[in-house]
């Protein structure tokens, strides 16, 4: 029997990466994360709704429209939700300045966290080189991704039936791979640049599904994450200490309910000595 869960209320939540209209979505995840975290902001940065999927061939299943109603329903009760297209949701980009209701839908936001740092927001593609200069690239890439996401399903579907919780084979790989932590480093330091040439304390971006908190030579770099793989958010506290917490821990006994973990950063990272 699953003991019950409080609901944790924090000043401000940024989730990115959720792709919705793709199998690998975890809708599920992402909606117990919703039902029992609140915030007074909420950011979307970006990558929500995979419009490339969507062209290829259509995928909608009732999850993906239960989560679209549970943030549109945040917005309605008079949370500040803020959104920010990525590439994979580009065409909203058509509409940067127009609010959508009371939704704004700008490229990049300032946030101020309580205790008066000051961080850019933003999706992070515009300083992906393969995204802005080779897009065709990118599509290839993401058709592999795509394919490791499928071996992913198929791993814990067997890990489900011999009472193991959720592990992401394609981070795995990811984070084993020299080539894709190389280019993860090379983004951290140019979002961190961008940081510190536009005289800001951090930057919150997503984009690359690798959920990170650390310090880059005196400016914050901080990634939510996604809800295919690792199943994160950052969150701000009402102190304005940021938090990521990750939701891929499930019950044994049922997909739909993740337990709640967080995950601290006590300790810098200086790229230099990385």
């Amino acid at each position: 029997m699953t003991e019950p869960r409080e609901v944790r209320r924090y000043r401000t939540i940024f989730i990115s990466d959720v792709h919705l209209g793709t199998r690998a979505c975890k809708a599920e995840y992402l909606l117990d994360f919703l039902k029992y975290n609140e915030s007074e902001e909420l950011y979307l940065v970006g990558d929500i709704i995979d419009g490339w999927r969507l062209k290829q061939s259509w995928y909608w299943p009732q999850a993906h429209n239960d989560v679209v109603q549970k943030l549109l329903r945040r917005a309605r009760k008079g949370d500040k939700v803020y959104y920010l297209p990525g590439n994979h949701d580009e065409a909203a980009r058509l509409f940067l300045g127009i609010n959508f209701g009371t939704i704004p839908i700008e490229d990049e936001f300032v946030h101020e966290t309580a205790d008066g740092k000051r961080f850019l927001v933003i999706h992070g593609d515009q300083y992906d080189v393969v995204v802005k200069y080779a897009k065709w690239l990118a599509h290839i890439g993401d058709k592999a991704y795509v394919l490791l996401l499928g071996l992913n399903t198929g791993v814990n579907a067997i890990r489900r039936r011999l009472g193991f919780s959720y592990w992401s084979l394609s981070a795995y790989m990811k984070g084993r791979a020299k080539q894709a932590v190389e280019f993860v480093g090379r983004f951290e330091r140019a979002l961190s640049d961008e940081a510190r040439r536009r005289g800001l304390d951090g930057v919150i971006c997503g984009h690359v599904h690798t959920a990170e908190f650390k310090e880059i030579d005196g400016v914050t770099y901080c990634n939510d994450g996604d809800w295919v793989e690792s199943c994160t958010a950052l969150v701000e506290h009402f102190d304005g200490r940021l938090e990521i917490v990750h939701w891929a821990r499930i019950d044994h006994d049922t997909m739909a309910t993740p337990r709640h973990q967080t995950r601290r950063y006590p300790k810098a990272v200086d790229s230099k000595a990385a």
